[in-house]
């Protein structure tokens, strides 16, 4: 499951805190917060102001997401125009690393230092946001803009941020009502970053139904603020889809294409495409299949037609639909969600009021304690994973996704009742299984490879970090040619178990370093909005000293793993649990350095993909009566893979969309 936003931290604070705040702060002037993640508290955030106007700030935040999550304190100093002065940060990040920093904006010169980044510059009326700074940070930014003109400031390192009011609601407890503004600020990433206000301009929620900060005391009013945020989303999504897709009223004819053939692996030229409505309706040589009279007609000019590419490992929200089409993504399977917001996401998707992908539905279930999942659907006896399962099946589920904290023996009742709907079964291995007990007792599927790794290595709790960083340690000692590891891999292939490896989560985590970008979006990284560049030069897991290129050799021993895979004969899906789109292209990469022949790499993302779940009739061809899911590219992916991140049309159920377009409307620059 992809990790929340890591936090950044520093040491040196409390000399600077203890000046700013030379008097006891005034009473009153503390605020407490929930943090929230899939409805469930998990974390706590504290706000302390001192002297003229609150421009004295110290706010704590921290927070528990399965044993990993940030524990920081923010203190910061604000000029009369909302601005910054000084902020420092301290504490440990989301992967418990401590790291530190600092911004100072004094004397015509602003200066900033944190454990990737370091630089200045001229000071000026701009914005720091901190690399990891807390929910407040996002508040105190919002005030700033409306008070600066025209709304908008230029952030420091850079970028520039823009607000507009995007609503109010008024909520109410049982002692008492407060109105309260919904903002919607722009530059900061993908999409809008919403915040909502009270009447002092003072945080008092921030939502994306996936993780909220909201003032304690005022958690049940969440469902209301979440319904007029997500009105306010939607307005947006449905504007963005009116000038983003076409549908060609009389038909869709593409010609002068390179067909690649999935199911063969071959590629044949000078061919013509026609859609009519939602499905291909002809196939054939250029010259020898006709143009509806009135079709919308696109000249391929030589370059590659393929299938529409399936992601396998999704976590979706809103800006992730665009992301994924303007990838050539068409079908994604989101492995774990708030059941409500992903069925109402994925109805805008299929009505065309949102753009998105197809959408293939994997529900989630875990047990209690301090490291469960994000989920609400925590179970602990078997009646109550009979039921969740019985109602995943009752909603058009077509999988289950087993967590780490379940009970092994809920498992196989778990298992039986789900093949009994006909849903695959997957997931992590729950603690105190091996991987191959799990496939004995009846797993389908297993998400991300170091869980084949742990099966090998005993007494690691896989409910906590341990199960990244005992791997990192002693994954690479693991003999891939070993008869043990053999056996285990004939395993699978003669269960017909699928492995849905998440390398390119992985690269980032086992060979990111602070200060330098994620390897796996190197390539691309100068495409993005500047703050979301900013997230990827957070760094990896902290090696412990001397143990930097133990974790790297891991890493590779995981593509080699994979590598191990295919030559077994062991389906693979590919799937991204990282940021949509880019991250799959990646992995297609990846799969690469393993060694599997580019021609093959787009069948796991095309065919193989639609067989896994069952929806071959329908996708992963480009073949009269299959549903229109198909893309262009300017390049030859089934000679160099690579190519695949040159999409330049993406057709999904018939709807047109330009990529180019596509990413510009999020900010993103279009590939070359």
């Amino acid at each position: 499951m992809r990790a929340m936003r890591p936090i950044l931290v520093s040491v040196s604070a409390l000399v600077l805190m203890t000046s700013m705040l030379a008097g006891a702060a005034p009473q009153g002037a503390e605020r407490q917060y929930t943090f929230l993640l899939a409805g469930n508290r998990a974390g706590t955030m504290t706000v302390r102001e001192a002297g003229e106007g609150g421009r004295q700030v110290e706010a704590s935040f921290e927070f528990n997401d399965r044993g990993r999550g940030p524990k920081v304190t923010e203190r910061a100093v604000f000029g009369a125009s909302g601005l910054p002065e000084r902020v420092e940060i301290e504490g440990i990040d989301y992967w418990k690393k401590p790291v530190t920093e600092t911004f100072q904006n004094t004397g015509g010169k602003a200066s900033w230092s944190n454990g990737a980044e370091k630089g200045s510059g001229a000071g000026k009326a701009a914005f720091y946001l901190g690399l990891n700074g807390v929910p407040e940070e996002t508040a105190r930014l919002a005030a700033a803009l409306l008070a600066a003109p025209e709304g908008r400031l230029e952030l420091l390192p850079a970028g520039e941020a823009r607000i507009e009011r995007a609503g109010s609601t008024e909520v109410k407890t049982a002692k008492e009502s407060r109105k309260v503004d919904l903002y919607a600020i722009s530059g900061l990433g993908f999409e809008p970053t919403f915040v909502w206000l009270d009447a002092d301009r003072r945080l008092f929620a921030s939502y994306s139904g996936w993780a909220t900060t909201i003032r304690a005391g005022w958690e049940d009013v969440v469902p209301r603020i979440a319904e007029v945020q997500d009105a306010a989303a939607a307005t947006r999504e449905k504007d963005l889809a009116a000038r983003l897709a076409r549908r060609p009223a009389q038909g869709l004819v593409v010609k002068g294409a390179r067909l690649f053939d999935p199911a063969t692996g071959k590629v044949a030229p000078a061919m013509t495409v026609v859609v009519s409505g939602n499905k291909v309706q002809a196939v054939g040589k250029d010259g020898e299949v006709a143009a509806p009279a009135g079709a919308e007609v696109i000249d391929a000019r030589g370059r590659m037609l393929l299938p529409g590419l399936w992601d396998m490992h999704a976590h979706l929200g809103t800006v992730d639909g665009i992301l994924n089409l303007a990838a050539g993504v068409t079908t994604v399977r989101d492995m774990a969600n708030e059941t409500d917001q992903l069925l109402a996401l994925r109805d805008r998707f299929d009505k065309g009021e949102a753009l998105g992908p197809r959408v293939i539905l994997a529900g989630f279930m875990d047990g209690p304690g301090p490291f469960a999942g994000p989920t609400k659907v925590l179970i602990s006896k078997v009646d109550e994973a009979l039921a969740a399962v019985d109602r995943y099946a009752k909603l058009g589920y077509s999988q289950v996704k087993l967590y780490s904290s379940l009970d092994p023996a809920l498992v196989a009742p778990i298992v039986e009742r789900a093949h009994r709907h006909g849903l695959r079964v997957s997931g992590h291995i729950p603690n105190g299984m091996s991987a191959e007990q799990a496939v004995r007792a009846g797993f389908d599927e297993i998400q991300h490879t170091n869980f084949l790794f742990l099966n090998f290595l005993s007494g690691v709790d896989t409910r906590t970090p341990a199960r990244f960083t005992e791997v990192a340690a002693r994954g690479a000692e693991l003999d891939l040619g070993s008869e043990r590891v053999r056996a285990f891999l004939r395993l699978l292939q003669e269960r017909g178990v699928t492995v849905d490896p998440t390398l390119a989560t992985f690269e980032g985590m086992f060979t990111g370093r602070s200060g330098e970008i994620d390897p796996a979006f190197a390539t691309v990284a100068d495409r993005l909005p500047s703050q979301v560049r900013r997230g990827f030069l957070s760094g990896g897991l902290q090696a412990p000293e001397g143990m930097e290129q133990r974790y790297r050799d891991f890493y590779r021993a995981m593509i080699q793993m994979v590598g191990a895979l295919h030559k077994a004969g062991v389906t693979l899906v590919a799937g991204t649990d990282a940021t949509p789109g880019f991250a799959l292209h990646r992995e297609l990469e990846l799969y690469a350095d393993a060694g599997i022949p580019a021609p093959e790499i787009l069948r796991i993302a095309t065919l193989g993909a639609a067989k896994v779940m069952k929806r071959d009739q329908d996708l992963g061809t480009v073949a009269p009566g299959k549903l229109a899911d198909f893309i262009l590219v300017d390049g030859d992916p089934t000679a160099r893979i690579a190519d695949i991140r040159r999409v330049v049309l993406t057709v999904k159920d018939g709807a047109v969309y330009d990529p180019a377009a596509l990413y510009t409307a999020i900010g993103v620059k279009p590939a070359v």
